[in-house]
């Protein structure tokens, strides 16, 4: 089976036939404790602008009441403070170890008040129909045991006239950038993790989930399919990463 066929719920960290959700929990267990320096050093501190440049596409609509999908360890929940001062952010996830991580940083920010992690699923999402002014989600999607479930429910939980704010990686098209990504994230990144994080796995799932995630137009389809609108999508750092926004119609 080619990549460009491989569904991107059908990649796993694990060779295992434990349901993709249960094994994405497990990994970001594992690699909790480590997760924070790993993103910062492999990528040269770039993701933090990547989260600022996301959080930024809120400034329009000033949004009160976030809800942060995939929160892991709450970077992207506290960028939107820093950047909105909303009155509350609730961020969700399956990982209990990433969420322990993320609850020790926002306690010594102060910000246990504002900002509010949960353990919780992607699919099913515990809250109201139309409750939140924003929905953002920082390279969590492409990990969904179902792509379109997750964001249907994202969709859902997102007031109209509300925004969706996705940050996930793509693939570089542009030479030599491709080759030297693909080199990077296929043989020398995966080597890291192993012998940082002591997972495995973990990092060349990294790879695998990338390849196979529908990224540019096929993602933004997607979003329309599920009825969002002014759908647009800004590849950062030559196409490793791509910032999708899309708002539900008021």
């Amino acid at each position: 089976m080619s990549v460009q066929k491989i569904k991107s719920e059908e990649v796993k960290p694990y060779e295992v036939e434990a349901e993709k959700k249960a094994q994405v929990s497990k990994m970001f267990n594992n690699i909790s404790k480590t997760y924070d320096f790993l993103n910062h050093f492999l990528s040269l501190n770039i993701d933090k602008s990547w989260r600022r440049k996301a959080i930024a596409e809120l400034q329009d609509i000033q949004p009160k009441r976030i809800l942060d999908v995939a929160t892991g360890t709450a970077d992207l929940a506290l960028e939107a403070y820093k950047q909105l001062s909303p009155q509350e952010i609730i961020g969700v996830d399956i990982s209990v170890g990433m969420l322990e991580v993320g609850r020790k940083k926002i306690t010594k920010k102060g910000l246990d008040k504002i900002i509010v992690l949960e353990e919780g699923d992607s699919e099913h999402l515990p809250f109201e129909d139309n409750s939140f002014d924003a929905v953002i989600v920082a390279f969590g999607v492409r990990n969904f045991a179902n792509v379109e479930a997750g964001l249907k429910e994202m969709v859902r939980v997102l007031r109209p006239g509300g925004k969706c704010v996705v940050l996930e990686f793509s693939k570089p098209k542009v030479f030599p950038i491709k080759q030297v990504y693909n080199f990077y994230f296929s043989s020398i990144l995966p080597g890291i993790g192993r012998l940082t994080s002591k997972d495995q796995k973990a990092y060349a799932y990294l790879y695998e989930s990338v390849q196979a995630f529908p990224e540019g137009k096929d993602f933004e389809n997607l979003l329309l399919k599920l009825g969002l609108t002014d759908t647009k999508c800004q590849p950062l750092t030559t196409g490793i990463c791509s910032l999708y926004s899309a708002c539900k119609p008021a």
